[in-house]
């Protein structure tokens, strides 16, 4: 069988499983309802758009001048041709912003943990990863583990117990690092982080936050997950994406003492060999941020219509997993049923995605709702009204 036949073939299979994945077009700004080919007014709740930021005129202005000042890019990787003003204005505001010393920006956060793990572990160290992090979180440790040969654990989700004696058995490393989601994207639940961090320091660790899904959500003015706890500037290192919550464009970043940013700005491969942020991203994140400084009302406004749309879900006879987060998965077991529920809604022009294996475990098919700051009540009333109609038609509820 040829090359493409075969891929023809496994992507026939994926069909006839009902596990094919189609790409819906959008033909207007990322925003609660959008124009979608085919299907016209859609309301969006699937969306890591968060807090409403990416259609939000301020960080839309932001961008086009910074694409007036600075051109459209960089052209080579920043050491070898310079950087952007921009960029260290936006690195010093993420910094602040994180509670943290200093950051630095990479093109997605994919980058900036693939960058960080391969980086800063040899042979002599150990990296001990929950084990539903993100698959970025677990390519870095795997491309680490390749390069350098660090050695590498993984603990049960959230299991504090199982941490503990990852660490113990890891006493004779050099560096112990830890690594977890903030929140976790799937499930969305947050990591025990008082706990990690009180393990981390019996044990002489580090810890490691990937941030990305709390950047914006968490915490009382949406600095992340060591806010929510009140653990601001108690992580010693954090990565996270200006691609959700902050502006929902693309980039990532590292944030931590200023000389674990100037040793990846060293010897971080995606930093050495990549092109630097897009000045319109730069400056539309900037302006995101700053935006979420201002405004820390759009915070409150998602925490109140995760909680709402959450509790209503259950009142009408709905298992979403129990959470304080913006993300509330419905379980229902086969992917089949996942994506065809997700259809289904889309049908009653509900745009929320279905997920199966191998994106979480077999059995644990979800659709993944994921609620705005700029969804209103007429837009959670809708979403409702569609999902007790799909609801009571596939015998759910």
């Amino acid at each position: 069988m040829s090359f493409v036949a075969r891929l023809q073939a496994d992507l026939d299979q994926f069909r006839r499983d009902g596990v094919y994945k189609r790409l819906n077009y959008l033909a207007s700004p990322q925003a609660p309802r959008v124009k979608m080919e085919g299907r016209g007014e859609v309301m969006i709740l699937s969306s890591n758009n968060y807090l409403g930021l990416c259609n939000v005129p301020e960080v839309i202005e932001a961008g086009k001048q910074a694409l007036d000042a600075y051109g459209a890019g960089t052209g080579s990787v920043r050491f070898i041709c310079g950087t952007f003003t921009i960029h260290r204005d936006l690195e010093q505001a993420l910094a602040g912003f994180v509670g943290c010393e200093s950051s630095l920006t990479y093109v997605s956060c994919w980058n900036a943990n693939e960058g960080l793990c391969p980086t800063l572990l040899g042979e002599q160290d150990i990296v001990i990863s929950d084990q539903l992090n993100h698959a970025s979180i677990i390519d870095s440790i795997r491309l680490a583990k390749t390069i350098t040969q660090c050695r590498t654990a993984v603990y049960k989700h959230s299991d504090m117990a199982d941490l503990e004696e990852k660490l113990a058995a890891a006493k004779d490393a050099r560096l112990k690092l830890v690594f977890t989601d903030g929140i976790f994207s799937m499930e969305g639940d947050i990591a025990k982080l008082p706990e990690i961090v009180a393990l981390a320091r019996k044990y002489d660790a580090v810890v490691a936050v990937d941030d990305s899904h709390a950047t914006g959500v968490l915490g009382k003015t949406g600095r992340g997950t060591a806010e929510h706890y009140g653990m601001l500037g108690q992580v010693d290192l954090i990565t996270s994406t200006l691609g959700k919550a902050l502006g929902g464009a693309a980039g990532g970043f590292t944030a931590g003492p200023a000389a674990l940013t100037d040793y990846l700005t060293q010897r971080s491969r995606p930093q050495l060999f990549s092109n630097a942020l897009p000045p319109t991203v730069a400056g539309s994140a900037l302006a995101a941020v700053r935006y979420v400084e201002q405004h820390p009302e759009l915070v409150t406004r998602l925490h109140q219509n995760a909680r709402s749309f959450r509790d209503q879900l259950r009142e009408l006879g709905f298992k979403p997993l129990p959470g304080d987060t913006p993300i509330v998965p419905v379980i229902l077991g086969e992917t089949a049923k996942a994506i065809q529920m997700s259809d289904l809604l889309l049908e009653e022009r509900v745009f929320v995605t279905g997920f199966g294996y191998p994106v979480v475990p077999q059995g644990h098919a979800r659709v993944r709702c994921q609620l705005s700051a700029a969804h209103t009540n007429d837009d959670l009333e809708f979403a409702l009204r569609a999902f007790k109609k799909v609801g009571t038609k596939l015998g759910l509820i």
